[in-house]
């Protein structure tokens, strides 16, 4: 029993949550759950230092996350190039293709598309219905731009 309570400490627990946090980056890609992997683990660090409530826990896991998320986010999505990187080739093979609306597009409302055999976020400049044939005008990431044939 004594060891079970090792493992319930609060810096072990926050640890653990900041390390499934950045797990989690990886099947939702676009840097942000990680910035509070890491603010679990600024908690973790302050409670190995000092004991605090659950609510001072809270506070500065949402501060430092934040703060995290602001101040490093945009220099690290450059580094990492999250945005900028995309294959020419991979992309030059999705560009003219046609795909069918899964889900109503509208401007500015992202809905989806189906292109062999798997759905897609895409947006378009015009209102686009479910089962409107439409091609491919440009990738953007995991995004693609269509119009209407």
């Amino acid at each position: 029993m004594e060891s079970l309570n090792e493992w319930l400490k609060p810096e072990i627990i926050w640890f653990v949550i900041g390390l499934v946090l950045l797990i989690l980056e990886f099947s939702a890609p676009g840097l942000i759950i990680a910035f509070f992997g890491f603010g679990a683990w600024v908690v973790a660090g302050v409670l190995l230092f000092v004991d605090i409530s659950l609510t001072t826990q809270l506070l500065i896991f949402l501060i430092s996350s934040i703060l995290l998320l602001v101040l490093l986010r945009k220099t690290l999505k450059q580094v990492f190039k999250l945005d900028s990187f995309v294959d020419q080739n991979e992309e030059d093979e999705f560009i003219g293709q046609h795909a069918i609306v899964t889900k109503k597009i509208g401007p500015n409302k992202p809905g989806k598309v189906e292109f062999k055999g798997a759905d897609w976020v895409a947006e378009s400049e015009s209102e686009l219905a479910v089962g409107t044939h439409v091609t491919i005008t440009a990738r953007e990431s995991i995004k693609f731009i269509v119009k209407s044939n």
